[in-house]
């Protein structure tokens, strides 16, 4: 993770830092034994920081297990091993990227307004830059100007879109799009899906729609389908992610908008609870502040 990206990330991070890494650090030196009390505050820290209440239980689990079995009687000792077990809990395996040097569609879900159309477009310009071959499908073909957004930002990246009319049934855009990814022999096709959640069924039959079109033309391709997630908005974030893992098998996560009034204890909360891992984070509006995900760096940008 390039310097000026990890200081924008602490930038980002400096609310959570401020709840959970301060509370944390008062419940530790406020103790002089490990005991109920000091245990039922750590909690209560880490939930407030957005942990959220099934993340921290698991984490709470394995800091009494391993306090117990090391034998540490000083609150301080603990501290150490709460950060290294977020840091477990939070780690890409190294296997997490291999799609970026595979033939693989990525279909890109999430809600409106959490920067999904924009996180299209750094990711198109994320793989350009590692020589990719990429196109963008613009399959949100339901909200108004969502094809013209997309187009701007697939002009910042330098890639080619293929698009509908507004209102189009987004599986004729997957078609198209298809039949462009073998004509132009192209590495890497990124799927702008629609972003509404009123109606479950509706978007299942959709994806479900477009997914038989890529099984059946382009057969053996890499899958990845990523959920974009708005760093600000804490526990709705984990929400939105268990509605659309309901209708979408998802493999990653994108979490935007790490920039000032994030909430970054829901990524840990999101890992932990749901078991998928965040693959990119962004922390601005410009095309380059989309990183790979490190778990170490977000781990020292939360606690120091």
């Amino acid at each position: 993770m390039a310097n000026g990206f990890f200081s924008k990330l602490q930038q980002g991070l400096s609310k959570t830092r401020d709840s959970i890494a301060k509370g944390i650090d008062n419940v530790f030196s406020g103790y002089s034994n490990i005991d109920d009390d000091f245990y039922e505050e750590l909690e209560e820290t880490l939930i407030m920081g957005d942990i959220g209440i099934n993340a921290t239980s698991k984490i709470m689990d394995e800091l009494r297990s391993q306090v117990k079995d090391r034998h540490i009687k000083d609150p301080q000792e603990c501290k150490q091993l709460l950060i290294e077990d977020i840091r477990n809990q939070m780690h890409t395996d190294e296997n997490a990227y291999d799609f970026e040097d595979k033939k693989t569609v990525i279909f890109v879900i999430g809600v409106n307004g959490v920067g999904k159309t924009t996180s299209v477009g750094k990711l198109a310009s994320i793989y350009k830059k590692k020589g990719k071959k990429v196109l963008i499908a613009a399959a949100d073909t339901y909200r108004a100007a969502a094809t013209e957004q997309l187009q701007s930002w697939a002009d910042r990246a330098g890639t080619p879109i293929v698009s509908g009319r507004e209102g189009a049934d987004p599986a004729s855009v997957i078609y198209d799009a298809v039949g462009a990814f073998k004509a132009r022999d192209i590495d890497i096709l990124i799927v702008d899906t629609a972003g509404r959640l009123h109606n479950k069924k509706n978007l299942m039959e959709e994806l479900a729609k477009m997914n038989r079109i890529i099984d059946k033309e382009l057969g053996n391709v890499c899958r990845e389908n990523f959920i974009v997630l708005d760093g600000t908005t804490g526990q709705n974030a984990l929400n939105q992610a268990r509605e659309f893992g309901e209708a979408a098998q998802l493999t990653g996560i994108v979490l935007t908008k790490l920039d000032g009034t994030a909430k970054g204890g829901i990524a840990v909360a999101i890992v932990s609870e749901l078991n998928i891992p965040v693959k990119y984070i962004g922390v601005g509006e410009g095309l380059d502040d989309l990183e790979r995900f490190n778990s170490d760096e977000f781990v020292d940008a939360l606690f120091e």
